[in-house]
């Protein structure tokens, strides 16, 4: 059978970024590099042959910024995944993109093996982010009154298995499949029946919703 190939866009406004992944991906089998613009804006002049399966969206561009634009950039390509890739960390603007749509989102230092994985981790059905960003995800349920933890004895753990609760545990502080993985001792394709598994009990579809959904029932 043929390799599956990921078809990936880039929005970035540094010219020398951008073509750096531009050439990553085009370098790397199982990756393609569809398009790269500069902005928001040239991404939607663009024609609407090109379907990319993920979009690395810069936070910081001429124009509308990468939050702003997201919704009319799920508009535009409805089957596409956006992976927010920037050198930010704040607070506010890691939960407008996460509010409006983004899947994840990595720092630009990430080295570029983990970028691809995060890349494939999306396509998988996962949400990939920087420890650094997973780490304010959680502390904003982490927060005085911010987090109802359930009562002794009520039901929510009981039908996660201890496995699945430590995987969830690694999926907060940030670890990849590859990575949660190794601290489990499991095969990165047993990691991915776990989560599915989780997703399906939690009645969630992202990483973000399953570890915001178990810091609310007090799971980890």
């Amino acid at each position: 059978m043929p390799e599956r190939v990921i078809d990936v866009a880039v929005i970035e406004d540094d010219r020398a970024t951008r073509e750096g992944l531009r050439l990553l991906l085009s370098a790397t089998p199982g990756y393609a590099c569809c398009a790269a613009w500069g902005s928001v804006e040239e991404a939607r002049a663009s024609g609407r042959s090109v379907t990319p399966d993920v979009l690395l969206l810069d936070v910081r561009l001429p124009g509308l910024s990468g939050p702003e634009a997201l919704p009319q950039l799920r508009d535009r390509w409805p089957g596409s995944l956006v992976v927010m890739l920037t050198s930010l960390e704040d607070e506010g603007t890691v939960v407008e993109a996460l509010a409006n749509g983004a899947v994840g989102y990595i720092l630009k230092r990430t080295p570029p093996a983990r970028i691809l994985e995060a890349i494939a981790e999306a396509v998988d059905g996962g949400s990939p982010m920087s420890p650094e960003i997973a780490r304010r995800v959680v502390a904003l349920f982490q927060r005085p009154g911010g987090v109802r933890r359930p009562a002794a004895g009520t039901a929510g753990a009981a039908d996660l298995t201890p496995q699945e609760l430590r995987l969830l545990g690694l999926l907060a502080e940030g670890h990849g499949y590859q990575s949660a993985g190794g601290a489990l001792g499991i095969s990165v394709n047993t990691v991915r029946k776990h989560i599915r598994n989780l997703y399906e009990k939690l009645e969630v579809h992202t990483r973000s919703e399953a570890v915001g959904k178990a810091l609310r029932r007090g799971l980890i």
